[in-house]
This record gives C-alpha cells, sequence and structure tokens, in this order.
C-alpha cells in the first residue's frame, strides 16, 4: 500500500492513530485522535510523546518498544485533551519505519448505553450508495429476463445483499451508526453466509458443526453477518479448500472486563497456510495485512463490532489449522 493510500485509509478511521518518531515526536495523528484532543492535526506536529502518554511510566514502556522493536500495549491510560476531558484509554504501539505507530482505543463507558463505532464505515457509506443502486438496478432487469430459476434465485439473492447493505449505509449516515439490536438466531446467519459463499465459482468446501440448542443472542443481525462473512471470506482468500462453521455455548468466560455466566462461540476454520507469524501479534490493528491488495481494515472493523456487542474476536493458527473464534455474550449482565 503506498503512503497516500495509507493515510487516506488511516483518516477515516474512528480508531485514534499517531505516528511519533525516534527521537520519541509527534509526526503525524489522523482526526480521530485530534477530535479527541480538541485541536487541529497540525497543532500536534513535533510535540513529545510524553505530552499524549503522561507518566513516566508508560513513556519508558514505549521508549522499550521502540529500542526492542516489538509491539507494546498500555491498558487504561489517561487521554486529557485541550479543553481538559480526560478519556481512558489503551494505546497500542508496534514499530512503525523507525518510530512507533499508536493505535488508541477510548475504552468504552458501560454507563451511556452507547458502543463506539468506527467512522471508516461512515466514511465508506458515503461512496458505495450510489454503486449499491446500480448493482440493485442490474440485478432486477436480469431476474426479470431471465427464466432459468436458479438464475433467478441469484439475481434475488444479489438485490437482497444491496438492499441490507444500502439501509445498513443509511443508519451509519443518519442514525449516527447506532447499533439496531434485536434477537438474533446465528444459525440463520451462518445459513445467509452458507448461501453467499455457495454463489462464489471459486467456493471452499463447507462443513457445519452446530449446537442446535444455542438460543438467539442480542445484537445487530447485519454486522454480525458482515464479521462471519468477512471471516469466511479472508480464509478463502488465504487459500482454504475447506471451511468449517462451527456454533458451542461457552460457561464463564471473561469478555472484556467482565465475566459472562454464558457466551456464544462461532468458530470460523480453515485447513489454508495459515497467519503469518509476523502478523499473529498485530493481526487485528488497522492497516496490517498479509495480503499485498489488502486495506487491512477488515479485522479491525470486525474486532470493533465484536466489542460492540460486549464481545471478542481471537484467533489461533498453525498451517493447516486457522480458528477465528467470535465470542458473544448470551446475557446482558457479566459479573
Amino acid at each position: 500500500m503506498s503512503d497516500v493510500d495509507w493515510q487516506a485509509c488511516a483518516e477515516q478511521m474512528a480508531t485514534g492513530l499517531a505516528v511519533v518518531d525516534a527521537a520519541m515526536h509527534l509526526q503525524w495523528i489522523n482526526p480521530a485522535l485530534a477530535e479527541w484532543l480538541a485541536l487541529g492535526p497540525r497543532s500536534a506536529l513535533g510535540q513529545p510523546l510524553a505530552w499524549l502518554v503522561g507518566d513516566a511510566t508508560r513513556l519508558a514502556q514505549a521508549e522499550r518498544a521502540l529500542a526492542q522493536q516489538r509491539p507494546v500495549h498500555l491498558r487504561g491510560a489517561q487521554l486529557t485533551a485541550m479543553d481538559g476531558r480526560q478519556t481512558r484509554v489503551d494505546i497500542a504501539m508496534q514499530p512503525l519505519d523507525g518510530g512507533l505507530l499508536l493505535e488508541v482505543h477510548a475504552l468504552a463507558d458501560t454507563s451511556s448505553g452507547h458502543s463506539p463505532l468506527s467512522a471508516t464505515l461512515r466514511g465508506f457509506a458515503h461512496e458505495v450508495k450510489n454503486p449499491l443502486a446500480g448493482l440493485r438496478g442490474a440485478a432486477q432487469l436480469l431476474q426479470r429476463r431471465v427464466g432459468n430459476p436458479d438464475l433467478q434465485a441469484l439475481a434475488g439473492m444479489i438485490i437482497d445483499e444491496a438492499d441490507r447493505l444500502a439501509a445498513l449505509a443509511g443508519r451509519l449516515l443518519h442514525n449516527d451508526g447506532a447499533p439496531q439490536l434485536g434477537p438474533v438466531n446465528i444459525h440463520q446467519l451462518l445459513r445467509r453466509v452458507t448461501d453467499l459463499l455457495q454463489a462464489d465459482p471459486g467456493a471452499p468446501r463447507l462443513q457445519h458443526d452446530y449446537d442446535p440448542s444455542l438460543p438467539d443472542l442480542h445484537g445487530d443481525a447485519d454486522r454480525l453477518q458482515q464479521v462471519l462473512l468477512n471471516l469466511a471470506r479472508n480464509a478463502v482468500e488465504a487459500g482454504a479448500r475447506t471451511l468449517t462453521l462451527r456454533t458451542r455455548a461457552e460457561h464463564a468466560l471473561r469478555l472484556g472486563d467482565g465475566v459472562a455466566r454464558m457466551a456464544l462461540r462461532v468458530d470460523v476454520a480453515d485447513d489454508g497456510p495459515g497467519v503469518p507469524a509476523a502478523l499473529r501479534d498485530t493481526l487485528f490493528e488497522p492497516l496490517v495485512s498479509g495480503r499485498p491488495e489488502g486495506t487491512g481494515l477488515g479485522l479491525a472493523l470486525s474486532r470493533e463490532i465484536a466489542h460492540e456487542h460486549g464481545g471478542e474476536l481471537r484467533c489461533t493458527s498453525r498451517p493447516g489449522d486457522t480458528v477465528f473464534s467470535l465470542y458473544l455474550p448470551l446475557e446482558s449482565g457479566h459479573d
């Protein structure tokens, strides 16, 4: 990805991003972080990292990350804006071109009832509405003109997906991106994902291993479907020949800062070559991709959607056996 592409993607992220040089001075921050800090992006340039990180202990951790060229996570740091507002954040640091890339995640305020949503989705929503309208119109013409029932069904699938994405884009643009929560049957979502995968000429062999006793969960069906479809398509693009979709119940599972008495686990397992060792520690960070043509946004956004639902996204991988596991609470309260 070129520097221009990198910056264009980074500037759309709601995740706060910054780059510091080898002298621990800020070289660049994205608009999301500038907004949190209540200042213009150019005003931060040249400021010492201590101005952002705060205490000496955390600054020493950042210096070690740079010296040892390894990722470091600062948990529960305090971010103070120019107007005096304070936000608790986690800061992930990873080496980048002789300096460090900082990824700043605001910790959710559980009293607000709102989940953070990436502005990346809102930015993309502006761009996809017109192409979706054209796609839907073309599919409608095909559906009316072809006589083969199978082809009509495929055209109907295109129309349904275009409508789903258009509705999602509309909500992101006009309703501040609030999740549309309701009862979600995870197996219906997986059935839909299966149908979409099988419509692709290069579809892998699909296996299903479901626990039929699982109850509905409370969530946004469209966003959760997007996570599962993204994980499945990532596996296909990585060269998987067999894909297994599996559901299980988990008990007394730690999710975030609490313990879910009962949670749902959805595994997307594949027999592909596995996640490269160099990417495993930063796999869910924005702008990290194992493919030359990848943007590095898909897994970061998928993790963000999981966090919106009070869940997590995890991965285990070795050649021939890679498993992405989506964990979602089945009860609203955590201990």
